[in-house]
């Protein structure tokens, strides 16, 4: 009996180890594409680092139009007569100049000021939002919503949602009878007729290049997705994995969440929290509205110079990716550390982004070096190679904010 007990106990304990991740509403097609079987955990989704080759995923963004899945990135629908109050209470932006029909890139803060998180605000009506971010923040949310007549909900699993990115995203659009795409400027949104039901499409994207992102209840994500792939046959349309959208929005200069940054829920240690004027989002901040989460020691902060981090764009000699590299000062003093790093193809330069102390990278941008590892012939070999701080985004296309957009 005992034994019996034993194995039952065992059983149960091992249970998560066949536990699956969870399947997107797009699962069916891109399992049917997915060759090279590379999967990662996103938000307990199953997710494709990669479906075919990463490299020429990479370039059916710059050259094609690409599909990526959105639907695991977090949503909340944001209702009710307060719903712009509280959003505006709760966000650095000013959300009573975010028009129906439009959407801002925002983020928002804990009472002392560091960041959150950042995301995506899209405004469906007068009283109607969508908030997508990387993390869940639902219990922040529902706490701060006290006091203002608003309805927070997450819909994440009820809504799916594609990335259409590339030079042909439009053409691939009006071929499949979205009359009227034309008339979106970038960060316009507007609902379109889909299987009975409808889309919300928006010129939005994380690829720095011409794009939309597209939203529709659960039900009617395969006949979306057959729809796109159907009419874009003739524009080059293929799906991706992440890792070849990592790419494009490291050239497009965009930041990751606990990539970049860590939030201030995820930070185990106090020194690793930041303020949006340490990570390249104090553009946001708009002092002339009301009062809103962390405006106190955001203010505290610039007055008595307290802000201890910049985040900066790095162009580093040579073609070597200098990722998670340590950048020093004059070859000795360690001053920061490389997030994210590629040799860009289209800007045809070796890019990086990186979290320097301040004085380095803001007032002291001279003889700055990043420390890189090269595995050469099983053997590792150090270089030091010259880094400069560049601005952001490291490319810049015109056919991003082309209007109307262009037909490739």
């Amino acid at each position: 009996m005992t034994s019996q007990l034993d194995n039952a106990a065992r059983s149960l304990a091992q249970s998560h180890f066949r536990t699956l991740r969870i399947g997107t509403p797009f699962q069916p097609r891109i399992d049917a594409l997915a060759k090279t079987q590379d999967w990662y955990n996103w938000a307990g989704y199953r997710a494709p680092h990669s479906l075919w080759d990463e490299e020429l995923e990479y370039f059916a963004i710059r050259s094609q139009a690409a599909l990526f899945d959105i639907s695991p990135m977090t949503k909340y629908r944001i209702e009710g007569p307060d719903a712009e109050a509280f959003l505006d209470r709760v966000t650095l932006r000013d959300v009573t100049k975010l028009r129906p029909g439009r959407v801002h890139y925002t983020a928002w803060c804990d009472d002392e000021g560091f960041v959150l998180d950042d995301g995506t605000l899209f405004r469906l009506s007068p009283t109607r939002f969508r908030l997508c971010s990387q993390e869940r923040h639902l219990p922040w949310l529902l706490d701060s919503a006290l006091g203002f007549e608003v309805i927070v909900e997450e819909e994440t699993e009820a809504v799916a949602g594609l990335a259409l990115q590339g030079p042909t995203a439009f053409a691939v659009l009006r071929d499949a009878g979205f009359a009227g795409a034309e008339k979106l400027k970038i960060f316009d949104l507007a609902e379109f007729p889909h299987d009975g039901d409808t889309v919300t499409i928006s010129r939005t994207g994380f690829t720095g290049d011409l794009g939309y992102e597209l939203f529709v209840p659960v039900d009617k994500a395969l006949s979306l997705w057959d729809r796109l792939m159907a009419a874009g046959e003739l524009r080059g349309i293929r799906a991706i994995g992440y890792t070849a959208l990592n790419r494009a929005r490291l050239e497009a200069g965009l930041i990751v969440a606990n990539a970049d940054f860590t939030t201030a829920e995820h930070a185990i240690r106090a020194d690793r929290r930041r303020m949006p004027d340490e990570v390249g989002l104090g553009f946001m901040i708009d002092l002339e509205k009301g009062h809103f989460n962390g405006r106190r020691a955001i203010l505290e902060a610039r007055a008595k110079r307290k802000l201890r981090h910049v985040l900066v764009g790095l162009e580093i000699e040579g073609n070597i990716p200098a990722e998670h590299a340590i950048v020093y000062h004059k070859k000795s003093k360690d001053v920061g550390l490389v997030s994210a790093a590629m040799w860009s193809p289209t800007a045809k330069r070796n890019i990086a982004i990186a979290s320097l102390a301040r004085p380095y990278g803001d007032t002291v941008v001279e003889d700055l070096w990043v420390e890189i590892y090269a595995m050469r012939e099983l053997q590792y070999q150090k270089l030091m190679k010259r880094a400069k701080v560049v601005a952001r985004p490291f490319i810049k296309l015109d056919r991003r904010t082309a209007n109307p957009p262009s037909d490739f």
